[in-house]
């Protein structure tokens, strides 16, 4: 039987038409092993599905929760959403995933609303992923929880360290806690009754502290903060090919290199930019609540979507929220 997942069909700057672009090409990648429920207003959204195309259908729902609006608000008032129908289908079991290019505040609430937490976690938290020399290492918070006391913190590392073994298939994979210095002892006062808590940890491969200077060497596989640690990190990420192609383009005109030269520099920094592009991840899991949900970026393409509906097959695949529940037990 094809993973069936309900993708909202209506969340995301270009909605839908990307959407239904993304999931055509999902299904069409995953060769019979993925069935897309497009969860959406259906006057919109099926006259964008090509003839003839299977495992794909609407799903349908009434209203649509804006990017702007208040997720407080709009998970109250809007029953009907994209968002609510499809994470409804997941706990009803007529769907095994759900992911969304929409109101990350909105499917965050919806989620805990629906789906509730998995037994063992005070707080859901979102994984990102960074680039580093080797590869890409997971970070947990990315913004889903502002302050955190230190069990929350022990509690993502115990969420990171599943997602990171089962899904991204890191064996053993190192857990490592952001902090001003490597040092036992440093940090404010979660940070040190974290690292106590992870110390004493069996289950997870606790390395210690870790500072943002070895972010980028890949100082660990799972990288352990707060989400305005993370939130900060994460933005700072996504500046860095902007950035260098602002420093680049200033250093040619400067070295007056010739069209050329240029072009050999730039096809370089296009290489180096890729690995800061989120589309080639699609979107991140939504880890701790008690089902299977994948937030993607507001300005997601159809690439996007694509990787997204993937990622949220994987998260299936690898059965990954019970592993979590049998990891806080």
């Amino acid at each position: 039987m094809p993973t069936r997942v309900a993708i909202d069909a209506m969340g995301g700057d270009r909605a839908p038409a990307v959407v239904v672009e993304g999931a055509v090409e999902a299904v069409q990648q995953s060769e019979g092993s993925l069935h897309v429920l497009l969860v959406g207003v259906p006057v919109e959204v099926e006259p964008l599905i090509p003839a003839g195309m299977e495992h794909i259908e609407v799903a349908p729902a009434s209203e649509v929760i804006g990017m702007d609006e208040s997720p407080a608000s709009a998970v109250k008032s809007k029953r009907d959403s994209s968002i609510h129908v499809g994470l409804g289908l997941v706990r009803s079991g007529q769907a095994e995933a759900f992911a969304s290019a929409g109101n990350t505040g909105a499917v965050m609430a919806a989620s805990l609303f629906t789906l509730g937490r998995i037994a063992g976690v005070s707080r859901p938290t979102i994984a990102g992923y960074y680039p580093t020399v080797d590869s890409f290492c997971t970070v947990l918070d990315v913004g889903a929880n502002v302050d955190c006391k230190a069990e929350h913190l022990a509690q993502f590392a115990h969420m990171g360290s599943v997602y990171a073994e089962r899904v991204l298939k890191r064996t053993n994979p190192s857990v490592a806690l952001m902090n001003v210095g490597e040092e036992p002892g440093k940090g404010d006062e979660a940070t040190k009754a974290a690292f106590e808590l992870l110390s004493e940890a069996t289950s997870i491969n606790f390395i210690g502290n870790i500072e943002g200077r070895d972010l980028l060497k890949h100082g660990a596989d799972v990288v352990i903060c707060d989400g305005f640690v993370g939130n900060v990190m994460l933005k700072l990420g996504e500046s860095i090919a902007d950035v260098l192609g602002h420093f680049l383009a200033a250093e040619m005109k400067a070295q007056d290199l010739d069209e050329a030269q240029r072009r050999v520099v730039k096809s370089v920094l296009a290489g180096v930019a890729r690995r800061f592009d989120y589309e080639t991840m699609g979107g991140v899991p939504l880890l701790g609540v008690n089902g299977n949900v994948i937030i993607g970026h507001g300005g997601s393409t159809a690439a996007a979507i694509t990787q997204m509906i993937l990622r949220a097959g994987e998260l299936v695949e690898h059965d990954v929220a019970n592993r979590i529940a049998a990891s806080l037990a």
